[in-house]
This record gives structure tokens, sequence and C-alpha cells, in this order.
């Protein structure tokens, strides 16, 4: 069982930096895949980022290869999503997600067991 909590979200002006954390619970954390989901209203929830379960690989959505970047502390059980270059098309609720595969890089969120609560990131024009 997997614990996620989300933090970091809020305001900010287009072309501003965000970082966002998500804490997990749990002595397995380094044992999972973890990605970041995002879900604006009236839209399907939306593939961002995953890192496996070292760190060493990752994986990003097309909207936003080369302004974000995730990665991971498994001493601290947390997982980071730095967000730059940030667009009013990336507002939405951001999740973050564990997958138990552990070394596959998903970009389904079916394949993932267990989610934050989100946290809302609000990009203005």
């Amino acid at each position: 069982q997997v614990q996620l909590v989300e933090s970091g979200g809020g305001l900010v002006q287009a072309g501003g930096s965000l970082r966002l954390s998500c804490a997990a619970s749990g002595r397995t954390f380094s044992s999972y895949s973890m990605g970041w989901f995002r879900q604006a209203p009236g839209k399907e929830r939306e593939f961002v980022a995953v890192t496996d379960r070292s760190g060493g690989r990752t994986s990003y959505g097309d909207s936003v290869k080369g302004r974000f970047t995730i990665s991971r502390d498994n001493a601290k059980n947390t997982v980071y999503l730095q967000m730059n270059s940030l667009k009013p098309e990336d507002t939405a609720v951001y999740y973050c997600a564990a997958d138990a595969a552990g070394w596959v890089l998903y970009q389904v969120s079916s394949r993932y067991e267990y989610w934050g609560q989100g946290t809302q990131v609000t990009v203005s024009s």
C-alpha cells in the first residue's frame, strides 16, 4: 500500500515556474515507477511524465517535453515535477501516481495502482 500526497501547486503567470512534490508513505517507494498526470476541466486525464524506480529513465508527454522535468529522491520518498515556461494550457489538477511495474514507463493512467488527491496549477495569461 502506498499513500501519495501532492503539494506545490498554485497560481503563476505565463512563462513562470513551479515545482510540484509528491510525498509517498511506505517502505517500498523505491520499487515503484512514479508518474505525473493532469486533468483540466472537461478534458480527459493526460499523461505528463514518468520515471522508473531508479530515476534513471524518464518519459514525457509531447506537450511538456523540453519544459518539464521529473525527478525522484528515494531517500526522501518523494517525486518532483519541475515545470518551466508555463503556459495557460498547462492549467489543470496535477496528480502523481505509483505503478508497481517499477522498470516500465507506462503512459496510460489505468496502469497505475495508487493516486494522490491532486494539486491545482493555474497559469494566467
